[in-house]
């Protein structure tokens, strides 16, 4: 009786515990919604690695026929490793994972799930015009995503651990990237090869995490 009584003293003390939908944020956590992304990342991959077909000789003239497949994979490996490094590091920001957070991760994953889709296209049509157009139309649809992504992350972290300048820059990065991205999809419909090394070059501005980068965060202090 004793041990009930101190229990319920406790209790009392402590208050009611609030679930997290009644104190305006998410039943989901933020760690989950970090591991749901990486399964999601991980299976993007799995699909590019399994439309790779094996060539159709033994030989390295027939393995060099298939080089917009190979060349397609490693820009489009590349890309999703980018974003997922961007994203796993973003998302160390987030104080919860609110509705609108939840929302927008939602809608960055569903653009980047469509990367397999046009890579396919991409090396199928051995870097043909509309196919390369609808690659970079999907690469701009991911940018937004993720800039939207970023933005609702930072800014309800503005004034703490994300300097302004920092933001500006991130910022800054992400216009560019979407107006090159943006330009290689009309470059697409005439000169589709060099659209997609253009696609290429952006993506090594992306290579590393602006936002929660240790260094940056030392430069602003």
């Amino acid at each position: 009786m004793s041990a009930l009584r101190d229990s319920a003293e406790a209790s009392r003390a402590v208050g009611p515990v609030v679930p997290a939908q009644d104190r305006g944020g998410s039943s989901v956590s933020k760690e989950r919604l970090g591991t749901f992304s990486d399964g999601v990342f991980a299976v993007i991959i799995t699909i590019m690695v399994l439309q790779i077909h094996v060539p159709a000789h033994p030989t390295f003239a027939a393995l060099l026929q298939e080089w917009p497949t190979i060349l397609s994979y490693v820009v489009s490996y590349l890309f999703i490793a980018i974003v997922w490094i961007n994203h796993h590091f973003l998302l160390r920001f987030a104080d919860d994972s609110t509705p609108r957070l939840i929302v927008l991760n939602f809608s960055h994953m569903l653009a980047a799930s469509l990367v397999p889709f046009t890579t396919a296209w991409v090396a199928a049509s051995r870097i043909a015009a509309i196919p390369v157009f609808a690659y970079a139309a999907v690469l701009v649809m991911v940018n937004l995503s993720y800039h939207a992504f970023a933005h609702q992350v930072v800014h309800r972290r503005a004034g703490e651990e994300v300097h302004k300048a920092m933001r500006h820059r991130a910022l800054s990065r992400s216009l560019l990237s979407l107006g090159i991205f943006s330009t290689a999809m009309l470059l697409a419909l005439r000169w589709p090869l060099v659209a997609f090394l253009l696609v290429t070059c952006v993506l090594l501005t992306y290579s590393r995490p602006e936002i929660p980068g240790t260094k940056l965060r030392e430069q602003y202090r």
